[in-house]
């Protein structure tokens, strides 16, 4: 099947989908977006967390053909042209990306979370990327990159 979707503002094709195939895959694969991350292909880390409709999805979890004629923004969308998002800078500047594997995830929920309630308290931050899986960080760094971003916007 062909999927039409629009990717970051741009108007986007896939040729030759299985309509079982996840959404995470098609961006990954077949339209060379390999910000999110393939890590549990179950919904469970977050790794993979993008907007779909404005609406934090785990990509994994959704099928190729749902994505028809929608909205997808992911981690390289935030950014406006070579300009990071303020979310993404806190992260680099708080030392929030180790490894990076759960970084466009966490960055996405954290984008979410602030558009939502600016200026969140720790547990509401906490509870905002209790989704997200992370093994290196501790969390602390993030949660320092979520406030800094937080002040800045």
């Amino acid at each position: 099947m062909r999927v039409n979707v629009t990717v970051n503002g741009e108007q986007r094709q896939a040729d030759d989908v299985w309509e079982g195939e996840s959404l995470l895959f098609v961006l990954r694969e077949r339209l060379g977006l390999p910000g999110s991350k393939n890590a549990c292909e179950q919904g469970e880390c977050g790794s993979c967390t993008v907007y779909l409709d404005n609406v934090p999805v785990c990509a994994c979890l959704v099928a190729a053909g749902q994505v028809q004629d929608r909205e997808v923004r992911t981690v390289e969308g935030l950014a406006d042209g070579d300009r990071l998002d303020p979310v993404q800078e806190a992260f680099v500047e708080a030392g929030a990306v180790q490894c990076g594997f759960c970084t466009p995830g966490l960055v996405v929920q954290a984008h979410d979370l602030l558009d939502r309630v600016p200026n969140p308290s720790d547990p509401e931050i906490r509870e905002a990327l209790a989704g997200n899986l992370c093994r290196c960080t501790g969390y602390e760094k993030i949660l320092d990159a979520v406030r800094l971003a937080a002040s800045r916007r």
